[in-house]
């Protein structure tokens, strides 16, 4: 890596930074969508009077796990297959549509089946996204691009607690659903309208193509014929993959308790009202966008200087990883000041080293059609904690009688797991060798 900063040419048009924001529009919207039934629950339980247990709540929220996980390495594929404008066409409607229709649920088990159908639609988002990223950014810009998308998770779910709150206390909970779903079928149809890749696309002239496709970028005249050839079940047996998935899973773990369990934990055990919920409930969300976006920016400023790739990416996410451990702090707290301080600075640590995991597909992928597969794969195993994580705070919960204390606790030790797997199983952040005929045995496998 040279150490003379890379720059875009003069002249050179700058439509990545467009795709970009609406690859972000989309996933905070994804987001927002995700996490509405988190916080129309409590409300959704007293409307239709239903009687559930904190682990049969916890299986409701989980629910859309089962399906997100289930269709998440068909969905990489399947991104990689038709590319990233299809894909995340296809994802928008399908999420959009189950959102609206969500009010026609009436307990329990209509509660899950509509979970589990948002989750089935939503599983292309992120691959598409990471795709598209990965073919309009250079390296150097990589880190940033994947911090804006990645914090569409954070922004979507800071918003579904004004936002939602607000929706329904102008009308009722069922107005959130249909809003949000009208919402989604508009971007769908922006997004199929406006993205392209960089060769396609009318409004990215010569210059920028050039200066994308020379300084990293994966596209496909960039590939080697032979790293185009690996298998998708090949991915499977190189160590970095292993461990990218045990690695995420684990940051999953943590973050989803923000997305699931959070505005239960300030609205019960803290006595926040519906007012402070959509206020002092989205300083951690805050905190996190901003860090995330900062990290991206330090990160890429590294490598441009000169700094190994390797080095940067593995600092931010072990650090990362080590902070969100700080979720064990929230619950011993007295005052519910102390717990957000604590929660920030834990789902901050925890954004940051979501740059470097959203940059690693990109970076270790041995070819251009494979950047979302990898994602994908990644992020299957990360959602497997989807499922398991909400179960368990809610068994913990119920057990412990309403102490979030063994459940942070546990939390905290999964994080620094996470740390240690991207520190010493995950290898570089370079493409990863092309397999011979024998079993791979490579660096990274």
């Amino acid at each position: 890596m040279t150490a003379t900063p890379l720059k875009a040419p003069p002249g050179a048009s700058r439509t990545r930074y467009l795709i970009l924001g609406l690859a972000f529009v989309g996933l905070s919207l994804n987001y927002l969508d995700r996490a509405n039934l988190s916080v129309a629950l409590p409300f959704i339980q007293d409307d239709l009077h239903l009687e559930l247990s904190n682990a049969e709540k916890g299986l409701i929220l989980g629910a859309f796990f089962w399906a997100y996980d289930g269709a998440m390495l068909a969905a990489g594929w399947f991104a990689d297959k038709v590319g990233s404008r299809k894909a995340f066409t296809f994802a928008a409607l399908w999420w959009s549509i189950v959102t609206a229709l969500t009010p026609l649920a009436r307990g329990f088990w209509s509660l899950f089946a509509f979970r589990f159908a948002l989750g089935a639609g939503e599983a292309p988002a992120y691959p598409s996204a990471t795709k598209a990223a990965s073919r309009w950014f250079p390296a150097h810009e990589r880190a940033f691009a994947s911090a804006v998308i990645d914090s569409g998770s954070r922004v979507g779910t800071v918003l579904s607690l004004p936002v939602v709150t607000g929706l329904i206390a102008l009308v009722s909970w069922h107005f959130s659903f249909v809003v949000l779903g009208v919402l989604g079928i508009m971007l769908a149809a922006v997004w199929y309208w406006y993205y392209r890749d960089p060769g396609e696309h009318r409004h990215a002239n010569a210059a920028e193509r050039e200066y994308i496709a020379s300084n990293g970028a994966r596209l496909e005249e960039n590939d080697s014929e032979a790293a185009a050839r690996v298998r998708w079940r090949d991915l499977f047996r190189y160590r970095t993959i292993r461990g990218m998935m045990l690695g995420f899973f684990c940051l999953n773990f943590v973050i989803y308790f923000f997305l699931t369990w959070f505005p239960s934990y300030l609205k019960d055990p803290r006595g926040l009202d519906l007012a402070q919920l959509g206020t002092l409930g989205t300083l951690p969300g805050i905190t996190a966008i901003a860090g995330g976006w900062i990290a991206g920016i330090v990160a890429d400023r590294r490598i441009r200087a000169g700094a190994d790739v390797t080095r940067v990416r593995k600092t931010v996410m072990v650090g990362g990883l080590l902070g969100g451990a700080a979720i064990v702090f929230a619950a011993p707290a007295k005052s519910v000041y102390v717990a957000l301080l604590f929660l920030a600075i834990s789902y901050a640590s925890l954004a940051i080293a979501a740059t470097g995991i959203w940059s690693l597909p990109g970076d270790v992928a041995p070819s251009s059609r494979h950047v979302a597969s990898i994602g994908g794969i990644q992020n299957f195993a990360s959602n497997i904690a989807g499922i398991i994580s909400p179960y368990v705070f809610g068994l913990l919960l119920d057990i412990y009688h309403g102490s979030y204390l063994p459940a942070f606790a546990l939390a905290g030790v999964v994080a620094v797991i996470g740390a240690l797997t991207y520190a010493f199983v995950v290898g570089k952040a370079e493409p990863l060798p092309v397999p011979d005929s024998s079993p791979v045995s490579h660096q990274g496998s």
